[in-house]
């Protein structure tokens, strides 16, 4: 008997008959002769409703309270669930995070897991039923207040328990046929990706690939939890995400594998550019000192070169919009200190990374990117290259041409368009 775990996302569960569809999805895998552990999102775009709500009777919603909030979205899903699943005449039983163990740290807003006691769970398990955990949710022991675990938190809930269970395999149920090599919604001629390694789908899912979410490819790394990306709406094999590729090259094709495995977008990100730094030993780190108390994520970074004349330069930055605000703010308090000349913010660019791991033993790649992208008339403001990525920074406008262009030019283009069953892309 394997052990499966099984998350469906807001757009798999999003009313009563998706819930009934995924209820007999579920059943057929028990009744196959599997153990199933279930975690489940909120009923489609529930979340930002209850965000909008919030935001509605007060400007700045209280963590703690908005918390216990948005836990609500979950809980309603995996009681309809279980609800639909016993109306099969199987056993089911739903839980919430803090009944199923998921014990995090007190961030309000952006827990991390610091432990999985699924003994619930397993007694569970041991008397036959399917379990229903809600996802996105844990529960802090010193302050015994309900936390979330932010975006794409009912990912890395089903990745935890499946490293926490043992499990054979940990599959994620979305609205597309699992990853492509670019968002189908923006790249219509993408195509899945039968297998790709953890390294890449890191790289992927931290330059703005929203399928799969970056803590939960990183827990999953971490635990060796293999990964399975596929359709809720279709019984279609989907992506294998492993430490390794899984060997399977069809007869007749070549033997190395592609250079670009796909192409990412990301237009939730802002920068920053300190202007006018005195070009002396330590004046970088004390602006990313300050930035670090902030507890923002920086992702580029590029100083020029200073002036002669003046002896200044200027150093700019990335960094997730929603965190722009609170770094300017931490910034200017220390202008004096630091002694740069002034702040610009920038919200409107995007970043576009193309990633495989190819490219370790593949030349040219870069000019390739940067022509197609010129020859588009698309201007690139940042670089940024690690052994298996290469990302660039362009207008916010221009972001999905980008994409499109980028795609076809690495010979990515399917022959047909991709199918997205479901979801708003919210």
């Amino acid at each position: 008997m394997s052990l499966i775990v099984q998350k469906y996302g807001g757009s798999s569960v999003s009313d009563a008959e998706s819930i009934k569809r995924v209820a007999k999805r579920i059943v057929e895998t028990r009744k196959a002769g599997n153990e199933v552990v279930v975690a489940v999102s909120a009923m489609g775009d529930t979340t930002d409703e209850l965000l909008d709500l919030a935001h509605e009777v007060t400007p700045v919603p209280d963590p703690r309270e908005l918390d216990m909030l948005l836990t609500t979205g979950e809980r309603i899903s995996m009681a309809l669930l279980a609800m639909a699943i016993k109306s099969m005449g199987v056993e089911a039983r739903s839980y919430t995070g803090s009944q199923a163990g998921m014990i995090t740290d007190a961030r309000h807003g952006s827990a991390r897991i610091v432990d999985v006691t699924p003994v619930r769970l397993r007694e569970a398990l041991d008397d036959g039923a399917i379990v229903i955990v809600a996802g996105f949710q844990g529960f802090n022991r010193d302050s015994r207040d309900i936390t979330t675990l932010g975006r794409g938190g009912s990912d890395t809930t089903a990745v935890a328990l499946a490293a926490a269970l043992g499990a054979d395999v940990c599959e994620i149920y979305t609205d597309v046929d699992g990853v492509f090599t670019a968002d189908p919604r923006v790249v219509p001629r993408a195509h899945k990706i039968d297998s790709i390694t953890s390294e890449e789908m890191l790289e992927l899912a931290a330059a703005g690939a929203k399928v799969l979410y970056i803590r939960a490819v990183e827990y999953a790394r971490r635990h060796g939890v293999v990964l399975h990306v596929r359709s809720s709406f279709n019984n279609n094999e989907g992506t294998w995400v492993t430490a390794d590729r899984v060997p399977s090259i069809p007869e007749g094709t070549a033997m190395e594998e592609p250079i670009i495995t796909g192409v990412a977008g990301d237009l939730n990100e802002a920068k920053i550019t300190v202007v006018g730094v005195p070009d002396v030993p330590g004046k970088a780190a004390d602006i990313f000192a300050i930035v670090a108390r902030t507890g923002a994520n920086i992702d580029m970074i590029v100083q020029n070169v200073s002036a002669a004349a003046t002896g200044l330069t200027d150093i700019s930055f990335t960094l997730p919009k929603g965190e722009g605000e609170m770094v300017l703010t931490a910034l200017r308090v220390d202008q004096p200190d630091v002694g740069f000349v002034a702040l610009q913010y920038d919200d409107q660019i995007g970043k576009l990374a193309v990633v495989g791991a190819g490219m370790r033993t593949s030349a040219g790649v870069s000019a390739q990117l940067f022509r197609c992208l010129s020859d588009a008339g698309i201007n690139i403001e940042m670089i940024s290259t690690s052994e298996i990525r290469i990302s660039v920074v362009t207008r916010a406008d221009t972001l999905h041409e980008a994409m499109r262009v980028v795609h076809t030019a690495f010979g990515l283009d399917s022959d047909d368009a991709a199918i997205v069953h479901g979801g708003t892309g919210r």
